[in-house]
């Protein structure tokens, strides 16, 4: 017999190629309800319940850093004379 006659009589589902092709998106299919399975299970908190005192503690944290001598040098060294504010009050001309 001749060996493309015995591959044309295989069934569809002897024939490896194909179980790569089908194997493929059949993987992701099953790996995207695994994904939304433990999203539903376990979703997660977005915000938290006390959000405005852990915003306020950053917003201080932030301002003793701001004052930091070495930090503010730092920040401004490039910045042009004329967008440098003033330490004081603006003086009338």
């Amino acid at each position: 017999m001749n060996p493309l006659a015995a591959e044309a009589d295989k069934s569809w589902w002897r024939h490896p190629l194909l179980w790569m092709v089908i194997g493929g998106p059949a993987v992701v299919m099953i790996a995207s309800f695994v994904t939304f399975w433990l999203a539903w299970r376990s979703p997660d908190a977005l915000v938290s319940p006390d959000y405005y005192r852990e915003g306020v503690e950053i917003n201080r944290t932030l301002a003793a850093k701001k004052n930091l001598p070495a930090m503010s040098g730092r920040n401004h060294a490039m910045t042009p004379a004329q967008d440098v504010p003033s330490a004081g009050p603006k003086a009338a001309p």
